[in-house]
């Protein structure tokens, strides 16, 4: 049995933790700051617990003596601290975050460390790229790479169609950090929250837009082999021209807590959710110019007793697999490991990567 300390005890830690535990594989223990939230653990299964200051290095480092893996779910700005942590305890190290920034920092410790460090390992990125690198392998040559993927309520009804899902934090920063993409053949910075545009997914219709941290290492395994690659969010119609006026008119870009303290006491959290998946990419097969796409609509429900919502489901899913194809040898060891390093077929089939499976997925060549 394996030992694993997730570092965080929020709504996708406690899923990840249960998940684990239920495997019947893993000895779990969760890590927080908050005794409160330590002890409002949402999960079916026994698992331990140790109160700590994640910042503080000297306890984290006590805390992954002897372990086998860390697993960060953590508020983003504390990604560094965790893996650097892990590199000194010799621990594989696998993370969710949508920070640039701290993903390089990330790489740059995998670069000597003895152990494998895979960050954004969750739905986007994570996921998403899992999907992406399959579809644009089977090219011969690629024009486009588009990733949409959006944690949606499925009963909207407030003026920004929208309910806290996940981490405010992340989403003010996805909202609010330039966004990687190649255009035209370059590698550029895009502005977030811009190039919005409309779709329809079975009958419905989204909104998507700019936002950071979506494509992960994409952009650099493709540079030079694509022409286009971009990651957009996918939000009802309306919400990105709200947000856009509390963030750009209203400055509350500068002022991230307000906002945060804002959302949070307007917005209510919502179970049920659905996560929605779309990626295209076109390119030349024989000759010929060719598109395949995926779509993919997962909704929350019960897992081991406990209602989940989807973007619980799907995140801790996708960090539960990646583990677990890690611990069981399919996954390099040592260093930096991309999720595009990760192969579908191997995901879905892992117990798991199942539940991404189980919804209504599809390949549909067009």
């Amino acid at each position: 049995m394996k030992e694993i300390v997730i570092a965080g005890a929020g709504k996708i830690g406690s899923t990840i933790a249960d998940l684990l535990a239920a495997s019947g594989d893993y000895r779990v223990t969760v890590v927080d700051r908050s005794q409160a939230q330590l002890d409002g653990l949402d999960t079916a299964q026994p698992v331990g617990l140790l109160c700590i200051d994640l910042a503080d290095a000297a306890a984290l480092d006590a805390a992954l003596a002897g372990k086998f893996a860390v697993l960060s779910a953590a508020p983003f700005h504390l990604t560094v601290k965790i893996a650097e942590a892990a590199a000194c305890a010799g621990v594989h190290y696998l993370d969710l975050t949508e920070d640039v920034a701290s993903t390089r920092r990330v790489k740059e410790l995998a670069a000597t460390a003895k152990s494998a460090f895979i960050p954004q390992c969750g739905l986007a990125p994570g996921f998403v790229s899992i999907v992406a690198n399959d579809l644009a392998r089977r090219f011969d040559t690629l024009e486009s790479v588009r990733m949409r993927v959006g944690a949606l309520p499925q009963y909207p009804s407030n003026a920004l169609n929208y309910n806290l899902t996940w981490s405010t934090d992340g989403v003010i920063n996805e909202y609010c950090e330039p966004c990687e993409a190649i255009v035209e053949g370059e590698l550029v910075e895009v502005p977030p929250l811009e190039e919005r545009e409309e779709f329809s997914l079975d009958g419905i219709t989204y909104e998507a837009f700019n936002t950071s941290g979506g494509l992960g290492t994409l952009c650099e395994t493709y540079a030079g082999k694509v022409r286009t690659l971009n990651y957009r969010t996918i939000r009802y119609p309306g919400h990105a021209a709200i947000m856009k006026a509390l963030l750009n008119d209203l400055g509350l870009r500068h002022r991230r807590e307000v906002l945060k303290d804002i959302l949070e006491n307007a917005l209510p959290a919502t179970l049920q959710d659905v996560v929605v998946i779309f990626v295209t990419v076109a390119g030349r097969k024989g000759g010929r110019l060719l598109q395949e796409s995926y779509a993919n609509k997962i909704y929350s429900r019960q897992i081991g007793g406990v209602t989940r919502s989807a973007i619980q489901i799907t995140t801790a899913s996708g960090i539960a697999a990646v583990l677990d194809l890690l611990a069981g040898g399919r996954l390099p060891q040592e260093g930096f490991v991309r999720q595009e390093d990760i192969a579908l077929d191997a995901f879905l089939a892992n117990r798991f990567g199942h539940n991404y499976a189980q919804a209504s997925a599809g390949h549909l060549a067009a």
